[in-house]
């Protein structure tokens, strides 16, 4: 989930800094824009942001209809998930090495592609169920970290998985900003290795899950 949680931060960048301001994890930022484009401020998207916003919630249902009588965790179903995640990054990366970045077309497409992913890989989170690991929202977690964690003035107060998925997600946007100064294609591919990485190495832990699909 740490891993996935990065690889949030990477596509958020991509999506913010390359498709125009749209975000493709975070759905509150893309409404916020909606709204505040739609209240007449300047220079704001819309389009891409609705598109995002619309695959996103497709993705999420498809995976709930996938996963919706698997037990909680890890299951065959939730793995082969991941793998398709993977491989929908993987095609976006493909198309960003033969359409150039700016145009339309390419934003369009990679915000409703990787905005998609996003939505599935928030619902196979959700099954695995690790608490306070969502991948896609870190706002709760930021709550839950500074209300209940930090008032303990515990030294193991930020090193959990509540500190370790702020620090994972900001350090996915850094990652992802320094790659697209070389080629949008390079966080896209990060992306996509990381969840097939993910994939494999749930279905390695988990060798149970196969019989649970």
């Amino acid at each position: 989930m740490i891993t996935l949680t990065f690889v949030t931060g990477l596509v958020d960048a991509v999506g913010f800094l390359s498709f125009d301001r749209v975000f493709t994890g975070n759905m509150t930022g893309n409404l916020v824009i909606l709204g505040m484009a739609l209240g007449g401020a300047a220079d704001l998207p819309v389009l891409g942001p609705t598109i995002a916003v619309c695959t996103f919630a497709l993705g999420a249902m498809l995976t709930g209809v996938m996963l919706r009588r698997q037990p909680p965790g890890w299951s065959g179903r939730t793995i082969w998930m991941l793998a398709t995640c993977s491989g929908a990054l993987l095609l976006v990366t493909l198309t960003a090495l033969f359409v150039p970045a700016h145009t339309e077309e390419m934003q369009l497409l990679g915000a409703a592609i990787t905005a998609a992913v996003m939505g599935a890989q928030a619902g196979v989170a959700r099954k695995v169920a690790v608490k306070d690991m969502t991948t896609v929202v870190v706002t709760s977690t930021l709550t839950s970290l500074a209300s209940e964690d930090l008032i303990r003035a515990d030294r193991t107060a930020l090193l959990n998985r509540r500190g370790g998925a702020i620090v994972t997600i900001v350090a996915g946007a850094l990652t992802g900003a320094l790659l697209l100064r070389q080629e949008l294609a390079l966080p896209l591919a990060l992306a996509s290795l990381l969840t097939a990485l993910v994939a494999l190495t749930a279905w390695w832990a988990h060798p149970q899950a196969d019989r649970r699909s």
